[in-house]
């Protein structure tokens, strides 16, 4: 099979790589350009693992083509932080212990992320809408809402209940 190139802008720099048409967006970030914070749970799209923002909006990387993603802006967990430095949401999932064994972690975080990017003002009910494609094995839920709700303040929000 021939390979083809593709490129996109990942974490806010430029990646290209040559892969078979048929390669995930997800084997692509882990197998060629190393960002192996993208993890592969399913591959059918169900556990919400591989969750990366492509162009604004949370997409499971192991249902879409590398191909598909050429040209696009990808954000993936290792985007989130500064640095050495966390993310607001990454230390609100740390100061609420939303984490246990972090195999969802990545997905979830990029999720919240896409999510309070455009609704800094999601509620809890919102926020468990949009996290129910996630599935978590460890933590049960209620922390990690507790700490995406606790977060809404780095992405904007400023009044209300949460």
């Amino acid at each position: 099979m021939t390979n083809i190139p593709v490129r996109f802008t990942v974490n806010g720099r430029g990646a290209e790589a040559s892969v078979e048409p048929r390669t995930s967006l997800a084997d692509c970030l882990r197998r060629e350009l190393k960002l192996t914070g993208t993890h592969l749970g399913c591959e059918h799209g169900v556990c919400g693992a591989c969750t990366v923002v492509v162009d604004g909006a949370a997409v499971r990387a192991c249902l879409m083509l590398a191909a598909q993603a050429d040209g696009s802006d990808i954000i993936t967990v290792e985007g989130l932080s500064n640095g050495d430095e966390l993310s607001p949401l990454q230390a609100s999932f740390r100061k609420h212990h939303a984490l246990q064994c972090g195999f969802c972690t990545p997905g979830i975080l990029t999720t919240a992320h896409a999510l309070l990017t455009e609704e800094p003002d999601a509620d809890a009910d919102r926020i468990r809408d949009v996290l129910s494609g996630n599935i978590c094995r460890c933590t049960g839920y209620i922390p990690i809402i507790e700490a995406v709700l606790d977060a809404r303040a780095a992405y904007g929000y400023v009044t209300g209940e949460p």
